[in-house]
């Protein structure tokens, strides 16, 4: 009973530490520039993180814990602009909160994946209590397919992964906002659902997600089909559903990588979208873009820039840049390890703590981690309304 007390007070301190409850704020009539993720960093809603040559490698904070962070500081494009926010926002949590609680050394990949393997190796034998990356996907598949019971925990940074026992997954991806979209339906009395997912082991993981987040409230899936390029077609995706099922009460698409407005517009010219059939999408629909005429008015789960605020003006002051959901998933993972360290001291980093159902709140939201490495999150759900995401609830959540 000790322990579980204990546990639970780790747990709500996380809480406090990883986003002070006195500077939360709230927002309404969300736009999808103003979304976290919503649009690919270096265009619209988001800055490049203006800063000098990337350090090869670095130490922050003199704390008896070790944590290793895993980072693409030297990568061109995308993922280096990423990797350099993520570096910046770690600094600040680091600042904030684990300075004297954490000693943080970060490495960089380069955006490289051999690198990528070789270092993440060396973490995994450094003594490190958390290893904090690294977001190339072949190193973090490495990471999930090694055993031993002295492993350190990981909080994996790679976009759309589905997490590993004691490999967690920290970036939102398309099974969990799927999950989410699909419960908030179902939260209102939907029963019947159709699945469009990507094709492959990523369809199979959002098939499952989508099929628990249900069972909670009572639905269930009449038919879940893959979806993308290898299918045959969207026409022929409409007809295989049609030939399997009537009459759904919502229809989810999950495709992946592969634009959902030409399904979307075969389920309307199939009369399959009537007034009393919900349309709901997936985070990665932002990818693609929202103004498509066919896709207005379905339904998405997905983070909210409001969350960040507590942040933001720090940061700002901090790096002269705006901050993104990089800068989150950055102060977030260093946070979340500050709080466990304040909280438990060293031995606080278990499979138990870091996967206690109470979950825990950042500048993401409030978050958890299953024991099978998947990141469930509570976010906003919101509806396409003129090309625009308009937030209709403020949280929702599969599980």
């Amino acid at each position: 009973m000790r322990g579980l007390k204990r546990l639970r007070q780790a747990a709500l301190l996380v809480l406090a530490l990883a986003l002070p409850l006195d500077l939360g704020a709230c927002q309404s009539g969300t736009s999808s520039e103003d979304v976290l993720g919503s649009a690919t960093d270096g265009q619209k809603g988001s800055q490049s993180a203006s800063v000098g040559p990337a350090k090869s490698s670095e130490s922050l904070g003199k704390g008896p814990v070790k944590v290793s962070m895993l980072l693409p500081l030297s990568a061109g494009g995308t993922a280096g602009d990423r990797g350099r926010k993520m570096r910046d926002a770690a600094a600040l949590a680091m600042a904030d909160l684990g300075n004297d609680l954490l000693t943080l050394n970060i490495e960089d990949t380069g955006g490289d994946e051999n690198r990528a393997r070789t270092l993440t190796t060396g973490a995994l034998a450094s003594g490190a209590k958390l290893v904090i990356g690294p977001s190339e996907q072949g190193a973090v598949r490495q990471l999930a397919a090694v055993s031993g019971t002295n492993r350190p925990l990981v909080l994996a940074l790679a976009d759309n992964y589905a997490g590993a026992p004691g490999v967690y997954s920290v970036r939102l991806n398309e099974a969990d906002s799927a999950a989410a979209g699909a419960a908030a339906i179902a939260a209102k009395g939907a029963r019947k659902f159709v699945l469009f997912m990507a094709e492959g082991e990523t369809g199979k993981t959002i098939e499952k997600r989508v099929a628990n987040s249900l069972s909670i409230y009572g639905a269930s899936l009449a038919v879940a089909l893959p979806f993308g390029p290898a299918g045959g077609g969207s026409e022929k995706a409409v007809a295989d559903m049609m030939a399997l099922v009537s009459d759904p009460q919502a229809i989810v698409i999950a495709s992946g990588s592969t634009n959902p407005a030409p399904l979307v517009s075969a389920l309307r010219a199939k009369g399959m979208l009537g007034k009393n059939v919900s349309l709901i999408g997936s985070s990665r629909w932002l990818e693609h873009g929202i103004n498509d005429p066919a896709l207005q008015g379905a339904y998405i789960a997905t983070l909210d820039a409001a969350e960040i605020g507590p942040i933001a003006d720090r940061f700002r002051k901090a790096y002269n840049y705006e901050p993104d959901v990089n800068v989150a998933y950055g102060y977030d993972t260093v946070a979340l390890a500050a709080g466990i360290a304040s909280a438990m001291g060293p031995k606080g980093f278990t499979k138990k703590v870091i996967e206690n159902p109470t979950g825990f709140r950042g500048s993401t939201g409030v978050f958890r981690f299953r024991d099978d490495g998947a990141g469930e999150r509570a976010m906003p759900f919101f509806r396409i309304d003129d090309g625009k995401l308009k937030q209709v609830e403020k949280s929702t959540s599969g599980f």
